[in-house]
């Protein structure tokens, strides 16, 4: 890595003083340059290549490497939300491209530092995630290597069982983990993991530690199409405004286009961008109050609830999305489903007392993958060192799994449940 040359820092002064100008409000922004295998490696890492040594950050750079060299992906941009923002440029862009990241990165600092769900991430995550990092290495040194990334691997299988609506009720507080809870039933699964798992105090720490950084991670699996799409958004506007020179338009375009390629699937760039322009041109653009609606979206809103509010049949009718009314309805159903609990499946707890950890699966129209399921509760069982239940329906019926020794995983099917009936905790979800 390399810090940028006097030419970069020229343009990054300039790209900055005209998004500033726009209404853009950041903290300072830091730029590295990169070449192709150091951005997938930082990548494989969250960003963060201080973390802890592990094989699924080398299995994810493995996937990002071949994606590359055989053309099925791109990284067009990493940023990282920390105090000041880093972001990184591969060294050998051309100087139309750095201009479109910078501007484009503009738009996810302004995102981090204003989006209310990134209110209670920390600011120097850079310095947490370092000194996890070397904890675990030091553990990993005194308990062995095989024990303590045998204990790493089940936390992280389920370190998807957070508390998404914690992050809305622990908004402004510091840290990146809602405070511990031992009262009603909640989906912080690994909260309850803390408190009544019998955990020696080396595991206790560990589990702490990642349990501290899926909290931080969180917000950026529930913001994806709205922060993509604000950046998108933004880098259009400020390169069409004033930073493009005539030559650049059609290199300009070309990446652009590239970003906002579909393929047959969702793209966030694509979705997020056109949903804010839609707001922006429907409250007077320019010239009324477009700018003040797009600022106050981007503000209060996560990927479900924006795309609840803005996403309708006319906007799907202007982008050819869907056909019929019917194919709208069906493929918003399918969209909200899928943002739901930032796209995981919502598993609360049911019972907070007693030897047994009592789950229920709140349904929300698809089953849970049982291969993916029954792997869970294996590690849920090592890790809770006794029984860990789960509510859920199979085959159209009400259905119990069960693992009672961290092992074998025992099926209980139960009376057929009407499909379109959600359960009461889904309900109130």
């Amino acid at each position: 890595m390399a810090r940028p040359t006097p030419e970069l820092l020229a343009l990054q002064e300039a790209v900055e003083t005209l998004a500033r100008g726009k209404g853009l409000d950041f903290p300072e922004i830091r730029y590295e340059l990169v070449d192709h295998r150091q951005l997938n490696e930082i990548a494989a890492y969250g960003g963060f290549p201080v973390r802890y040594p592990h094989w699924r950050f080398g299995m994810d750079y493995d996937g990002l490497a071949k994606g590359h060299a055989w053309g099925l992906q791109r990284i067009y941009e990493l940023v990282i939300n920390t105090r000041p923002v880093l972001a990184y440029l591969l060294g050998q862009n051309a100087a139309v491209e750095q201009k479109l990241v910078m501007a484009h990165v503009c738009g996810h600092a302004d995102f981090f530092a204003h989006n209310a769900w990134f209110s209670h991430t920390e600011p120097d995550m850079i310095d947490v995630l370092a000194s996890h990092g070397a904890r675990i290495r030091t553990l990993m040194d005194r308990r062995g290597l095989e024990q303590v990334e045998d204990f790493v691997d089940r936390v992280l299988s389920v370190d998807n069982l957070l508390d998404v609506g914690a992050l809305g009720r622990a908004r402004g507080q510091p840290g990146n983990a809602p405070p511990l809870d031992r009262g009603a039933p909640a989906g912080d699964i690994l909260g309850h993991l803390l408190l009544g798992a019998p955990l020696a105090g080396w595991q206790q720490e560990v589990l702490s530690m990642l349990r501290d950084e899926a909290y931080y991670f969180l917000p950026q699996g529930m913001t994806k199409i709205m922060n993509e799409g604000w950046a998108s958004f933004w880098h259009s506007r400020l390169m069409t405004g004033e930073l493009l020179r005539d030559a650049e338009v059609v290199a300009y375009a070309d990446q652009h286009s590239g970003a906002m390629g579909s393929e047959g699937q969702l793209n966030p760039y694509k979705l997020g961008m056109e949903l804010f322009r839609r707001i922006f041109r429907e409250r007077g653009g320019d010239d009324g109050g477009g700018l003040e609606a797009v600022f106050q979206a981007r503000r209060i809103h996560n990927d479900l609830t924006f795309v609840d509010a803005h996403l309708d049949g006319g906007f799907c009718d202007d982008l050819g999305i869907v056909g019929s009314h019917e194919d709208f309805v069906a493929a918003k159903e399918g969209l909200m489903v899928s943002l739901t609990n930032a796209g995981q499946p919502l598993i609360r707890r049911v019972d907070a007392g007693g030897p047994e950890l009592e789950l229920e699966h709140c349904w929300s129209g698809s089953e849970l993958e049982l291969d993916a399921a029954e792997q869970t509760l294996r590690n849920l069982s090592r890790l809770w060192s006794g029984s860990v239940r789960l509510s859920t329906r199979l085959e159209g019926r009400a259905a119990l799994l069960s693992c009672l020794d961290g092992q074998s995983v025992e099926r209980e099917l139960g009376e057929p449940v009407d499909p379109a009936q959600p359960d009461d905790a889904a309900s109130d979800a």
